[in-house]
């Protein structure tokens, strides 16, 4: 670090003008760096409010959609998929999950058919398809079973590449499924489909909002998924589990949660060099949207300094329930 005393530099110099600040800003936010969850339930016309994520619903294939457009035309480069499976259509097996014609492959094909340039990203697990919310097969003990479900899990990812999906993003956190998955891809000629990894989920008391989102809270009940996601304790288990599932095929690796998270965010992307994604996930964005509510907080100038922060750490992009407010903000040039 070179000496710079005062008064010979003054760092307020710099600060002084917006033309100057412009021209040292050290990171860039844009719409690029954005991908937007969406929750897709069955029938026609019908969107549900989410209680605990003000501002965010469950739609219907038709008006989801809708949502589409709007995040094509704001630049956002892609939505990830979430369904609300009907209770009659969850299994302790979880067969829905590969259904050729079930909720999420019928959305992708409605999608990629409407707006065939905008990126489809899609969740592999099993916890929306489950009668006991786990995101895996369990044994008679309750116990999530890796290589059962793992069979499971390449069946799903190879019924959403069929569908026309773009992206298939495991978040299950079983051992060796990305190395399978990738394998059976290959194998059945979806050569150009991507994988994100949930490389490095933990098992953290943020996902609560989500849980009441897909309808697996009620499901999963009092249990937990420490089994297999990750300790919030750890952070060399975190370059363990990123390396693992590059070296199995990912093409992209994910983070998940993020803002309490961004020092993993920050090792992966210094220390791996590879594409790098975090999720701001569903209790960051609904604590942020409570406050804001409430009068607490400015929501455009917190959520703008919030997806800053996850560039800055390193991330390449971010999930984000907020994604569309975001690339409006920055559509007419609003940055913090």
């Amino acid at each position: 670090m070179i000496n710079r005393p005062f008064p010979a530099h003054r760092p307020r110099r710099m600060r002084r003008d917006d033309f100057s600040r412009r021209m040292m800003q050290e990171n860039t936010l844009s719409a690029n760096d954005l991908i937007l969850p969406v929750f897709v339930l069955e029938g026609q016309g019908t969107q549900e409010p989410i209680g605990s994520l003000p501002g965010v619903y469950r739609q219907s294939i038709d008006l989801l959609l809708d949502t589409a457009d709007r995040a094509q035309s704001l630049g956002i480069p892609a939505l990830a998929l979430f369904p609300v499976t009907p209770l009659s259509a969850k299994s302790p097996n979880a067969e829905a999950a590969y259904d050729p014609d079930g909720l999420v492959q019928r959305t992708i094909r409605e999608l990629k058919n409407t707006f065939p340039n905008l990126g489809i990203m899609t969740d592999v697990a099993l916890d929306p398809y489950t009668t006991h919310g786990q995101d895996g097969l369990t044994d008679a003990n309750g116990y999530v079973l890796n290589d059962e479900t793992t069979e499971v899990l390449v069946k799903q990812a190879l019924s959403h590449a069929a569908a026309g999906a773009d992206i298939v993003a495991p978040s299950d956190m079983m051992d060796g499924r990305i190395g399978a998955i990738r394998q059976q891809l290959e194998a059945a000629g979806y050569i150009h489909t991507r994988i994100m990894a949930y490389s490095a989920k933990y098992a953290s008391s943020f996902y609560g909002p989500f849980r009441d989102a897909v309808g697996s809270a009620g499901n999963l009940g009092k249990a937990d998924k420490k089994t297999y996601q990750m300790d919030p304790a750890n952070s060399d288990e975190a370059l363990h589990e990123v390396a693992m599932d590059l070296s199995e095929g990912a093409d992209m690796v994910m983070v998940k949660p993020g803002m309490p998270y961004l020092d993993i965010v920050r090792r992966v992307k210094t220390e791996l060099k590879v594409p790098t994604f975090a999720y701001h996930v569903s209790g960051e964005y609904a604590m942020l949207r409570a406050a804001a509510d409430n009068g607490w907080l400015d929501w455009r100038k917190c959520l703008l300094e919030t997806m800053m922060g996850f560039r800055r750490a390193g991330a390449d992009g971010v999930l984000t329930y907020a994604a569309l407010d975001v690339a409006e903000y920055l559509a007419v040039g609003d940055v913090q």
